[in-house]
């Protein structure tokens, strides 16, 4: 699998204009804040008094939204669940996905230092508020035409 800093995949979404960023991480996770053209399919779901759930519906998601050529950048929060989904992908036949090593915060030790930053720690740009294309919900709705 392919892995990207968080700068090298900033610097190919201001150099490849259809290059996409797939944040995974959870709804409310995202709408704190998530990086720059970032659109947000959650591969899992945080349930309250649950924890994460699965997402039954990630791989509809992605390619109701995505082609299988998109060049597609998939970040979390620490690395770990955007492994999981370009596994997932890549399986599916997406032939350019790369991982974005340590995610929006970055990759911690078990004492939660931090080992690598992550896109927010790096002080890369990032955006609160959503276009509409960027949001699950009305991406899910492409998934259910």
């Amino acid at each position: 699998m392919k892995e990207v800093s968080p700068s090298e995949a900033l610097a190919k979404l201001e150099n490849e204009p259809h290059t996409v960023y797939l944040d995974v991480r959870s709804i409310p996770e995202f709408q704190q804040a998530h990086p720059i053209r970032a659109m947000n399919i959650p591969i899992l779901h945080f349930m309250l008094g649950m924890g994460m759930m699965p997402n039954e519906d990630f791989v509809d998601v992605v390619q109701a939204n995505l082609t299988k050529d998109t060049k597609i950048l998939i970040g979390c929060k620490t690395g770990v669940r955007s492994v999981r989904a370009a596994e997932v992908l890549s399986q599916l036949g997406y032939n350019d996905v790369s991982n974005v090593r340590g995610g929006f915060v970055g990759v911690m030790d078990p004492m939660g230092r931090v080992l690598e930053a992550g896109w927010s720690l790096l002080n890369l740009p990032v955006c609160t508020a959503c276009t509409e294309n960027a949001q699950y919900d009305q991406l899910a709705t492409k998934a259910k035409k």
